[in-house]
């Protein structure tokens, strides 16, 4: 019996051995027909505009052998030699140049690229472009490699301005850290200037802010990543909420202006810090705040002066004012926030109180009059309570009707809230769920998450605004006049203009 089950064990042995044996036949078997060529996930491998000395992500595609044999690639190098600044990792080593590459039949490698651009010395972008050449049985093919390098201004390890300072347009600036204007100091932001802050860097106003662009340059400031959060979707990161922190002014900060200006992606948004509504804190207008992971713009006891500018989208709150002095004409308030949770906040707070260090301080709301202001977002909850749904009024002594100490108004807006018809401290308002703004990007899936706040045509809202406060903001941010138009004015920071519609495909025969 020992001997039968040694023998079985031996025949065993030998059979696995003549099998290894045969298959590493097979795997020593190259193709060498010249007609047996590569297939690539692409052609052509595009990273986003990359600014110059800092490197980019990692992008990959696809090497495959379509064959029903194997194939020996005989080299995979870069047509530079690697003076482009591109790198590559082919099939998890990294290098220049590769050599005796095996590539199964039916089976595939992975290539990983990177690069950093060189500094050019020029405030113009810069094509960089560059080929991977894979030799296989004589024949060349080759997937091309491009990009665009920017050079930039670049502020490492904090910087505090204690001199007025001037920053330019010529190129960005690339803040890794925080940015603080000391007291009694102007930074000053000329026309078509770009900041680009890195994750958790902020910029901190202890004195003025003046960022002053133009409808032709407007000056922007946004988050640095360039690149898109997914490989195969158009999601750029620049509509990603929480890329920087955002700016906050402190209670020494008055004066400060905002005026053509992007503040996007923030964690956030505009912070002012406790003040006195006895002097303006920030007039903001034909600008865009939009897209924080936390609140987007909140003042404690300050005077704020907004016009013909955006408000939109944010996990916290959307426009949070508590007590002080404010105007806000011809303004879109709205949360749709779809990439970061959002906490339940309506989009517009009223309040007289504020918790600070726990403990609950009270400020007068002296004046906070809306004019022609557009006030929506996605909230369905309880309609049936006044002062519910995207605004809420909270005062300490439940004086939500109104009084001296929380005083308001809103005229010729609309809010999506129960219709208020006993309150005398609205206007010729438009309210209700059943009759929303329609608009051109409400931020679906299908649009890649962007937005655009521009009534679509026969929204509720079209031809709604007083026409007296529109003649004290004649043109919108894109430069539409407000009073000249057939249906003008419209409520919100934009005036409508007629969208040609769509021709629908005529059904299949």
């Amino acid at each position: 019996m020992k001997m039968k089950k040694q023998t079985a064990g031996l025949g065993l042995l030998l059979a696995t051995l003549l099998y290894l044996a045969a298959g590493c036949e097979r795997v020593d078997h190259y193709a060498t027909d010249p007609s047996l060529r590569l297939d690539f996930s692409t052609d052509t491998l595009t990273f986003d505009t990359l600014f110059t000395t800092i490197g980019s992500t990692t992008k990959q595609f696809m090497v495959y052998n379509p064959h029903g044999e194997n194939l020996r690639i005989e080299s995979v190098t870069l047509a530079s030699g690697g003076r482009s600044g591109f790198r590559l990792n082919v099939d998890g080593r990294k290098g220049e140049s590769f050599s005796g590459i095996d590539l199964w039949k039916r089976d595939s490698l992975r290539v990983l690229v990177e690069v950093t651009a060189s500094a050019n010395n020029a405030d113009r972008p810069l094509l960089i472009q560059d080929s991977i050449l894979f030799y296989t049985n004589g024949v060349r093919q080759f997937v091309l490699l491009q990009a665009v390098g920017q050079d930039v201004h670049i502020i490492r390890g904090g910087r505090t301005y204690t001199e007025n300072t001037t920053l330019s347009a010529d190129r960005p600036y690339l803040v890794f850290d925080s940015l603080i204007v000391g007291p009694g100091v102007t930074l000053t932001l000329v026309p078509g200037a770009t900041l680009c802050f890195h994750h958790q860097a902020k910029l901190i106003v202890a004195g003025t802010l003046k960022a002053i662009g133009t409808q032709a340059q407007p000056i922007t400031l946004r988050g640095d990543r360039l690149d898109s959060i997914y490989a195969n979707v158009t999601l750029p990161y620049d509509r990603v909420p929480g890329q920087w922190g955002g700016i906050r002014f402190e209670s020494t900060s008055f004066e400060n202006e905002l005026e053509y200006t992007d503040v996007r992606n923030t964690s956030f948004g505009l912070d002012f810090q406790p003040s006195t509504p006895d002097r303006r804190k920030i007039r903001i207008h034909n600008s865009r705040v939009t897209n924080s992971s936390g609140d987007l713009l909140t003042a404690v006891n300050c005077h704020i002066e907004a016009s013909g500018s955006e408000f939109t989208n944010a996990a916290g709150n959307t426009v949070c004012l508590i007590g002080g002095r404010h105007r806000f004409a011809h303004c879109t308030l709205a949360n749709f926030m779809v990439l970061s949770t959002r906490q339940g906040a309506p989009t517009l707070i009223l309040t007289d109180t504020a918790r600070i260090d726990n403990t609950p301080h009270h400020y007068p709301l002296t004046e906070a009059r809306f004019d022609n202001c557009l006030i929506d977002g996605s909230i369905s909850g309880d309609t049936t309570r006044t002062y519910r749904g995207e605004i809420a009024l909270i005062s300490r002594n439940g004086d939500t009707a109104g009084s001296d100490a929380f005083n308001y108004r809103f005229t010729a807006c609309y809010i999506l809230t129960k219709a208020i018809t006993n309150n005398p401290r609205f206007d010729r308002c438009l309210f209700g769920f059943s009759q929303k703004p329609i608009y051109l990007k409400s931020g679906t899936r299908k649009q890649a998450y962007a937005y655009d706040f521009r009534l679509a045509n026969k929204s509720v809202g079209i031809g709604a605004a007083d026409r007296t406060v529109a003649a004290e903001f004649p043109t919108d941010r894109y430069g539409v006049s407000r009073l000249t138009g057939s249906t003008a004015p419209t409520i919100g920071a934009y005036e409508h203009a007629h969208q040609p519609e769509e021709k629908k495909s005529s059904a299949r025969r």
